[in-house]
């Protein structure tokens, strides 16, 4: 019996952590810190049966280690260092620094005596750590009076808590004390009559009822229940035998009440079970324990919500029909089916997509659109021109299904914003559809539901973002799509673009048609050919060939300089760049079709104006005040000496500084900083000159994805077989040129008085090296005939081409000129380079009408209908021919 124990005046003390011990309840612990290591050795394997513990609750936020908070140098003659209180906080002092953190214990007053009835010792591998488990049993209350440190652990000087045994032999006579016996017993038998149905084992507990008496019941049958450390604390405190049957009975019945709460539901789901997988049961128990809380099934209220946001979505009645049939799929499906997830994305899209919303049209005012696309962009009147038109139809036929405008035009030159610009001036939302890389078919018409992480495809998507019907949807980059085992989305791209068929639009992962006959599509591409001609020939094509240096120096001061100064947090109190620097960047360092490398070097203007800005070593403070350097004041502050200081006013707003802080001048871009910042010059108008000095070259002119370019063909002769060598990086086309121009020429040697009649074979003992310059770059295309057969005839004349002319055009093997594409970027090209005359295919004549009459002004324009046009106006002398017969 736990009462006839006797204890000693002091116990050493074992510290439970967020734990109670209480008496008549076994516990089974390992000990493995040093401090209680050593307290089981001194205590418990030294004394084998004698020994005796007390087990005191300890309340702290983290586990630490006890003992290790004293500091040494505290003890006394016995060796025990004394705490202040067993109740009381470790002060302050004790914390250690960020390293050794260490939390304040809090100490409870009281505890259990407990002995061990169990001992066992092991060592931990390999890194030999003596460990111990312990079976304790508890046998007492105590209070504590003194707390001191033994070593590493502690001893306390106690107090019996407990009823000696003639105190229970007395208190058993008390009718309160029966009558509360009597309530708990009443109550426990009922308990273990419960647990009895659905364990076996509790047989043992029931002798046990009849047996032990009723104050040591009560602490073991709490010590069984699954409570929280305060009631375990408050059953702890309860010395008085009346107050602790109390607790001890209540605690009984609401675990009695929770075990019949868990029968009644477990007995409405059994009720409501099929034949199904057990996962079905565990969501019935969850939902009968949702019911019995009052909580309302929450998918319950989300499906009601998303079928309220399907009604108003004013789907037509055929696809209403088709999300009820999936809604109602979808209630009998369970959360945490596979296909929960997919079919609940499914109908939030059908949810969400603009069935018949629209973005409202204001009425179309032509003028105030003419205004708005010649704010937003300089020149390109053609294009405008179109745009405006295109806006006339609608205007007069709001549902007139009007073509696909396809911008075609190097970077750089305002295709995209041109779209956006019809966004703005329809009052439409704009969304843009990115194709460059895009190989998959699916990225057009969706994946099929069937596969796992299934989307919509990119036109869906984009309607579902900007939630109308009749956005104006950019296609951007048509013509960098590609096909592989995926699929072609250029094919898919047909029935988007075709206003026959996109009425009835169907995406794989929709699976239901979409109208897209409001949409207003609008493509961007660098080029044509890489379009397929089904696609090409559902767009009418705007090409905008880029700009002229007149037209790019506007731009940069109506619309470069002042963006690229708000970007650098500047303004033209700060930097200002004159035309005339302007120009010379447009000159010298950016020759392309569009603008965005001029950007990118006013840009770096704006940088390094920014430094000298924000950098400034000097400030203007007000008069009579002279100006601080700033190294002199970081050195006066260094130093520790007192520094004199003005207040500065603030702008009458109070968000600006006044215009004390404003630097004295502007800082004015010239030619010195243009060339400190940008680097010497890459291009200069005697390159032509320079690369043409030698017979054998030619200028000739050609079109890339850029722009237009200016490309020489060099050749030279060595000795060889009569081979014919290329290089260059060309392609099919350009070589089959080259083996054209060839034949033509040495067909014509005679003719042309490049060799003597006893010398007809101009390959004899010799070949023919043709080199296009810039070998990284890939060359082909079918304009480069004249060119070549241009450079053969400088070569074979030993006379030079003129250096300043350009030419371009296609010959055939009878020496015909045919005509070619892309004329005005070439002429530009030519333009920029500084050459004054350029020698076209006379069937191009018309195209000339596309080029601004300024550029055409200050250049001389040559027709030429077969070869020996192109050669009388490339030389100097006229054709070689004429020039050796005028000798004769």
């Amino acid at each position: 019996m736990a009462e006839s124990v006797e204890l000693p005046s002091r116990l050493a003390i074992l510290p439970f952590r967020n734990k109670v011990l209480l008496p008549g309840a076994i516990i089974r612990i390992r000990c493995t810190s040093p401090s209680s290591v050593k307290l089981v050795e001194q205590e418990l394997w030294q004394r084998e049966e004698k020994g005796l513990i007390g087990v005191l609750p300890v309340r702290d936020s983290e586990a630490v280690l006890v003992g290790s908070v004293l500091s040494p140098g505290m003890g006394n003659d016995s060796g025990e260092r004394s705490l202040k209180a067993p109740t009381e906080t470790l002060p302050d002092s004790h914390k250690q620094d960020g390293k050794n953190q260490q939390e304040l214990i809090h100490w409870h007053d009281r505890g259990v005596a407990a002995r061990a009835l169990h001992l066992s010792r092991g060592v931990e591998k390999p890194s030999g750590r003596v460990t111990y488990i312990v079976v304790l049993e508890g046998l007492c209350r105590f209070s504590v009076q003194d707390l001191s440190a033994r070593g590493t652990y502690y001893v306390a000087r106690i107090s019996r808590l407990d009823m000696t045994k003639a105190e229970l032999e007395q208190a058993e006579h008390d009718p309160d004390l029966i009558s509360l016996s009597r309530q708990f017993k009443a109550t426990a038998m009922e308990l273990i009559s419960v647990l009895e149905q659905k364990q076996k084992t509790v047989g043992r507990t029931k002798v046990l009822l009849e047996t032990v008496p009723v104050h040591r019941l009560a602490d073991i049958f709490v010590a069984s229940f699954e409570i929280s450390f305060e009631e375990q604390l408050s059953m702890l405190d309860s010395v008085d035998l009346k107050v602790r049957l109390s607790k001890a009975t209540e605690l009984v019945e609401r675990h009695l009440q929770s075990i019949r709460v868990a029968e009644k539901i477990t007995q409405k789901v059994e009720g409501q079970l099929s034949k199904s997988q057990k996962e079905f049961l565990l969501r019935q128990q969850m939902r009968a324990i949702k019911e019995e809380l009052g909580d309302n099934d929450d998918d319950e209220d989300d499906l009601v919500a998303l079928e309220r946001k399907m009604q108003s979505a004013g789907m037509p009645p055929n696809i209403w029909k088709h999300a009820q049939r999936e809604l109602r799929r979808l209630r009998k499906m369970q959360p945490q089916q596979p296909g929960y997830s997919s079919s609940r994305g499914y109908l939030e899209l059908l949810a969400d997509l603009p069935w018949q919303k629209v973005s409202e049209e204001n009425e179309l005012d032509l003028r105030a659109a003419k205004e708005r696309l010649d704010s937003d962009h300089y020149g390109l009147v053609k294009v405008k021109q179109r745009i405006i038109e295109y806006l006339a139809v609608r205007k007069l036929k709001p549902d007139a299904r009007g073509p696909v405008l396809c911008f075609v035009g190097p970077p750089g030159v305002g295709k995209t914003s041109l779209a956006s610009s019809i966004a703005a001036a329809l009052n439409r939302k704009f969304v843009r559809i990115s194709l460059g890389g895009v190989k998959d078919e699916a990225d057009i018409r969706g994946h099929r539901r069937t596969y796992i992480g299934s989307m919509p495809g990119r036109l869906i998507d984009g309607l579902k973002r900007v939630a109308v019907s009749n956005p104006v949807m950019l296609l951007d980059e048509i013509d960098k799509t590609g096909s592989d085992v995926r699929g072609d989305p250029a094919s898919a791209l047909l029935e988007v673009l075709d206003p026959e068929q996109n009425k009835t639009f169907n995406d794989h992962y929709l699976n239901v048609p979409f109208d897209l006959s409001k949409v207003i599509f609008v493509a961007t591409a660098n080029r044509i050919q890489p379009i397929p001609p089904p696609l090409l020939d559902r767009m009418e094509v705007i090409e905008l060939p880029g700009y002229t240096p007149e037209e790019k120096l506007k731009i940069a001061m109506k619309h470069l300089i002042p963006r690229v100064l708000d970007q650098h947090g500047l303004s033209s109190d700060y930097l200002q760049i004159p035309e005339d620097i302007v120009k010379l960047v447009i000159q010298r360092y950016t020759r392309e079709a569009g603008v965005r490398n001029l950007e990118r070097s006013l840009a770096a203007l704006a940088r390094d104006a920014a430094v000298k800005v924000a950098g400034q070593e000097t400030i203007q403070l007000s008069k009579g005040v002279n100006p601080i350097a700033a190294p002199l004041l970081d050195t006066r502050l260094s130093d520790g000496a007192e520094v004199e200081m003005e207040v500065i006013p603030m702008g009458v707003n109070g968000n600006e500084i006044s215009n004390a802080l404003r630097s004295t001048s502007a800082l004015v871009v010239d030619e010195a900083m243009l060339e400190k910042v940008l680097g010497p010059p890459r291009f200069d108008d005697r390159e032509t000159a320079e690369r043409v000095a030698t017979p054998g070259v030619s200028v000739g002119l050609v079109w890339t994805s850029f722009g237009g370019e200016v490309q020489f063909v060099e050749a030279t002769t060595m000795v060889g077989k009569g081979d014919l060598h290329l290089t260059g990086q060309l392609g099919d086309v350009i070589k089959e040129s080259a083996q054209i121009a060839l034949t033509w020429v040495r067909a014509r040697a005679a003719d042309l008085k490049l060799a003597s009649p006893n010398e007809i074979n101009l390959l004899e003992n010799r070949d023919i090296h043709i080199h296009f310059p810039a070998g990284a770059v890939p060359k082909d295309g079918p304009s480069a005939g004249v060119t070549l057969v241009t450079s053969l005839v400088s070569l074979f004349s030993q006379r030079k081409v003129r250096a300043d002319t350009a030419m371009t055009g296609e010959m055939t093997l009878r020496g015909l000129v045919l005509p070619v594409g892309g004329i005005k970027d070439k002429v530009l090209a030519a333009h920029r380079y500084g050459i004054k005359r350029v020698i076209l295919p006379e069937r191009n004549l018309k195209d000339l009408v596309e080029v601004p009459p300024a550029i055409l002004s200050g250049m001389e324009i040559l027709l030429a209908k077969r070869m020996e046009d192109v050669l009388e106006q490339a030389f100097e002398d006229g054709c070689p021919w004429k020039h050796r017969r005028s000798k004769l």
